[in-house]
């Protein structure tokens, strides 16, 4: 089979490889990749700044049809449309894994990270760790769950939201969009915040439902989030971007007693925070790691019930051949989230 690697460490170094078919092992499914997305993630592994393990098969977002079933299962069968949490084995001994919290687990190993993902033709996932998709979710949208999963987990278990909140978004990227998306779903004010070269990307945010959209190069980002806030600053920040300098105006224009989520991963894993604000402003600084089984049914839910639209998200799809220009249009920011199919 066909399948796009990470083959040695450092900038690039990827490249499509002929692989031998694996069948899957006890609890085991092997599924046929029908669209898989570029996460963020891929791209610092593509750069050299995120790699756990060479060489590996890189993604983890994708939708795909059961082709073979592993002994002992019995939830899935053959022909079967599914997406798959990105965990794929755990210790379950420890108390995170005790309460489902697999994110959190210090033996875990993530598909696309730690075992070969779905930049390929086919992929062996654990089936415990599947949901079945409804007809009426289209492959597109199935593709991106995982990524819907994440910022279910960051606005619903990392925090609360409340109709009417002012919160900001840093970073109009995928998982930025997603989110304010979400936000938008919860009756709160949301404000995108991104840069010139964002352009593209923050007038699509209009189509979710976003109120304000900041260029953050072009206007005075805190008189802005000032004048709309009575002086006060949003109540909230989620943080997309993985951006330091980002890190430090979401602080800026936080309130006193603000919260700051952090969902984008940066390059570097050290980066200078501004503790003057944090600690005068009271500001509760969290981490929302992927995702957990609750934030996948949540998801799902909220797919079923349309209470968000994904439709606008997904702008391009190339076939997997073609990943250099695929990941090209996504790192440049020409397109949002891009998919490719193997």
């Amino acid at each position: 089979m066909k399948a796009l690697r990470k083959v040695k460490a450092g900038y690039g170094n990827m490249e499509i490889v002929d692989m031998k078919e694996v069948s899957p092992l006890n609890g085991e499914l092997k599924v046929r990749v029908v669209a898989t997305g570029i996460c963020g993630s891929d791209i610092h592994a593509l750069k050299g700044e995120y790699n756990k393990q060479i060489p590996l098969t890189l993604g983890h977002e994708f939708v795909g049809e059961v082709v073979e079933v592993g002994e002992n299962v019995t939830a899935f069968i053959q022909g079967d449309r599914l997406v798959s949490e990105t965990t794929f084995e755990v210790c379950e001994k420890c108390q995170y894994c005790l309460q489902e919290e697999y994110n959190l687990c210090s033996h875990r190993r993530g598909i696309g990270t730690q075992v070969d993902g779905s930049f390929a033709e086919y992929v062996i996932v654990k089936a415990a760790r599947c949901h079945l998709l409804p007809d009426e979710i289209d492959d597109k949208v199935a593709a991106m769950m995982e990524p819907l999963a994440c910022c279910i987990h960051a606005v619903m278990e990392k925090t609360t939201v409340t109709p009417g909140e002012k919160i900001a978004v840093f970073g109009p990227g995928p998982i930025g969009m997603l989110l304010a998306a979400v936000l938008v779903s919860l009756d709160a004010e949301v404000f995108m915040i991104g840069i010139t070269k964002d352009a593209k990307r923050l007038s699509l945010a209009k189509e979710v439902g976003v109120q304000h959209i900041i260029d953050s190069q072009k206007q005075d980002l805190g008189q802005v989030i000032l004048d709309h806030t009575d002086g006060l600053g949003v109540d909230q920040v989620f943080e997309c971007s993985g951006s330091p300098i980002a890190v430090h105006q979401a602080m800026e224009i936080l309130k006193k007693k603000g919260r700051l989520i952090q969902e984008g991963l940066f390059a570097k894993d050290m980066n200078e925070i501004d503790m003057s604000l944090l600690i005068h402003k009271e500001i509760e600084y969290i981490g929302s790691r992927t995702q957990k089984p609750t934030s996948w049914k949540l998801a799902l839910e909220w797919l079923v019930e349309k209470q968000v639209d994904l439709t606008p998200i997904v702008t391009k799809t190339l076939p997997l051949d073609q990943w250099e220009e695929a990941f090209q249009l996504a790192m440049n920011g020409e397109e949002l989230k891009v998919l490719m199919v193997p």
